[in-house]
């Protein structure tokens, strides 16, 4: 018996695997060369086990099984009729064998040879040749185990056959056997004998009726193999197709999933990149090619919604985008349905519904307008007055949120002179360390599935405008913390000392910093003074406080409070001035000075500064004091958290807006600062 595994999809379910076996029959003539024959049995046959029940179901496929003269070969694609034996009919089921059991009328050219094997096979006392039936079957199996027969292609006479089946009995036949057939069985007539013309006639109908069938089974298996290869010529069509289409590569992928795999005309293939093209062209109708081969701009459907976006949240353009043409979204409810499909308002992405296939993202193309919203409040609220601390302080960028250091270096004065052959003799430089640590602030606001529901674009606009201003007033309000606070005096320094005191500068927490007069020219004179006879640092140990040179820098920013402005700009401003005498006009005639108004002064509530507290600053081009460290940026960041997995989305139903800042201010030296407490 022989064994072979192969694979097939035309049956049943495609994911098991299909076997196919040629088994060992028995068999037995019938009347008129007619056999019986138990095709296949209940148990372990070629290390297969086929139940009982997979036996029953299959009773209908044995009915007009053919019968050859030796098998054919595993893939051959038809039989020879010269090989043709007979015809299997009546399958019926015999319990007390468990088998399947077949009637077979001899015909074919071979139908004589397999009645006289059959008559000399069941004839006693003679030798017999090792001849029998096997069973050609496919059928699925479950390890060893046949779950369902799915074809019976022959039941074949062969020589030899692996289970060593043999003609069972011959019934109706002439003698002692057929009488005993006959009785057992029931009587049957015996078919007349036909003339040799007749049976000749017969033959030859049975060969043509064969013919058609055979012929038919050809074209069959043409037919599958042509449609074959015109498949895999469309999906080298296709290739070639999209290769030369010059679409964009997410095209290019549409256009292929609406044709793999399948037959199609070449029309229809044609006709869907044109389409394709024509609605690359429609998304990026702004792009401009001017003049003899210079491309002035060429811009994605990305690009084309982007600026859709600028326009929808009323912000500028990238620089380059200003002449593309982009339509006008209709608001926040428009862009959301068209990018993510979520026509259910659930939180979600959903492919299939959305309205553009692009690689942007809904939450993406919304933070980056806020955050181009920020940038724009940002400046425009630095106009108005709150950038005032750009002008006195430092700004510093890191790349960890680890602790900062900000090192003072001390100065050597002068160099000393050095004698011929005599040894140099070491420079003092000293440094007063200054620490600072970053502190995060935040915050979110949530954009609501119901906002996106109701288009209340106007709110979402102002949502990054209230963001930028917050985080602009917080870093103006630390600032001018370094001078209100303390009620006063500022932050203690690394000498011990605060930041603003009026101690001798030869003591180790001097500064020397701190007056209490009003505002007045002859006092931002005495200021000045003060400022420029600070002593550099030499070395902070004891005997080298105070002993450095003169700093030598006047201050070049007067601070004051919204109370204080007019005077602060007669002083620096004598055109300002409407008396007739202007007693600083010849004294600040020609030194740089700005006035700079704190928004955060003119209150004491809280500890803030008195509205006739004022203070000076030198420029921190030239003398650095107060500094500013960021980490990601100095304007706030702004993120959006909005997939249907969020937390928010699933309890709350909504986006949420988040902005961090990460922020250090501290003040590295005291000298270029002077602050006057009325």
């Amino acid at each position: 018996m022989e064994d072979q595994d192969k694979y097939l999809t035309d049956y049943d379910n495609p994911d098991l695997p299909k076997q196919r076996v040629r088994l060992a029959a028995v068999g037995s003539v019938l009347p008129g060369g007619k056999f019986e024959v138990d095709a296949i049995t209940a148990g372990e046959a070629n290390g297969w086990t086929f139940s009982v029940g997979s036996l029953q179901e299959s009773l209908p496929l044995w009915d007009g099984v053919e019968c050859f003269v030796d098998h054919g070969g595993w893939f051959d694609s038809g039989r020879s009729v010269r090989d043709l034996g007979g015809v299997f009919t009546a399958p019926r089921w015999v319990e007390d064998v468990k088998a399947v059991r077949l009637n077979l009328s001899t015909a074919g050219p071979s139908g004589a040879l397999v009645a006289e094997i059959g008559k000399e096979m069941l004839m006693e006392d003679i030798p017999k040749p090792k001849v029998g039936f096997s069973a050609d079957v496919l059928f699925t199996a479950k390890g060893k185990d046949v779950l369902k027969i799915l074809r019976v292609f022959s039941l074949d006479l062969v020589f030899n056959p692996a289970r060593g089946g043999a003609f069972k009995r011959a019934l109706n036949s002439m003698g002692k056997e057929g009488n005993a057939m006959t009785e057992e069985l029931g009587t049957q007539s015996a078919a007349p004998i036909k003339g040799a013309a007749q049976m000749e006639a017969d033959l030859e109908s049975f060969r043509a009726l064969l013919g058609v069938q055979q012929e038919q089974e050809k074209l069959r298996q043409e037919a599958e193999k042509a449609k074959a290869v015109r498949a895999q010529m469309c999906g080298y069509l296709l290739d070639a197709g999209l290769s030369s289409s010059r679409l964009p590569a997410p095209m290019i992928e549409h256009v292929r999933g609406l044709f793999a795999g399948r037959v199609f005309e070449p029309g229809e293939l044609s006709t869907a990149i044109d389409n394709a093209r024509k609605l690359v062209s429609d998304l990026t109708g702004g792009a401009a090619v001017q003049g003899p081969g210079r491309i002035h701009g060429m811009f994605s459907s990305t690009d084309q919604l982007e600026a859709a976006v600028d326009d929808m949240f009323d912000i500028p353009r990238a620089k380059g985008m200003e002449g593309l043409k982009a339509a006008r979204l209709t608001g926040i409810r428009e862009l959301y349905l068209m990018l993510t499909g979520d026509d259910d308002l659930h939180g979600g992405y959903y492919a299939d519904r959305a309205r553009l296939a692009t690689t942007a993202d809904f939450s993406g193309l919304v933070k980056n307008a806020l955050n181009k919203i920020v940038v724009n409040q940002w400046e425009a609220f630095g106009r108005a007055g709150y950038d005032w601390w750009t002008k006195i302080s430092v700004v510093e960028h890191f790349n960890t949120l680890n602790g900062i250091t900000g090192t003072l270096v001390g100065t050597v004065g002068a160099l000393p002179s050095v004698a011929e052959g005599a040894e140099y003799t070491e420079l003092m430089v000293g440094d007063s360390p200054e620490t600072a640590s970053f502190t995060k602030y935040g915050g979110y606001i949530p954009l609501t599935l119901e906002l996106i529901d109701r288009d209340d674009t106007r709110k979402l606009k102002a949502y990054p405008r209230e963001l930028a201003s917050a985080g602009l007033r917080r870093l103006s309000g630390l600032v001018a913390a370094i001078f209100s606070g303390t009620v006063g005096v500022g932050p203690t320094m690394a000498d011990g000392g605060a930041l603003f005191n009026n101690t001798a500068t030869t003591a180790a927490t001097g500064h020397a910093n701190l007056l209490v007069t009003a505002l007045s020219a002859a006092e931002w004179e005495v200021v000045s003074a003060a400022m420029y006879n600070q002593p550099m640092l030499i070395k902070w140990a004891v005997g080298y406080y105070g002993t450095g040179p003169r700093m030598a820098i006047n201050p070049r920013f007067l601070l004051v409070p919204r109370a204080l402005k007019l005077t602060a700009e007669k002083i620096l401003y004598p055109e300002h001035e409407n008396l007739a005498t202007i007693y600083s006009e010849n004294m600040q005639k020609g030194q740089p000075g700005d006035v700079v108004v704190v928004p955060e002064w003119g209150t004491t509530a809280g500890g803030g500064a008195d509205s006739d507290w004022w203070a000076a600053a030198a420029d921190p081009a030239i003398a650095p004091a107060i500094y500013v460290g960021e980490r990601f940026g100095i304007m706030p960041e702004i993120f959006i958290a909005g997939t249907e997995q969020s937390p928010a989305v699933f309890s709350n139903d909504e986006h949420r807006i988040k902005v961090r800042h990460f922020l250090a201010v501290w003040v590295n030296d005291f000298r270029p600062l002077h602050r006057s407490i009325v």
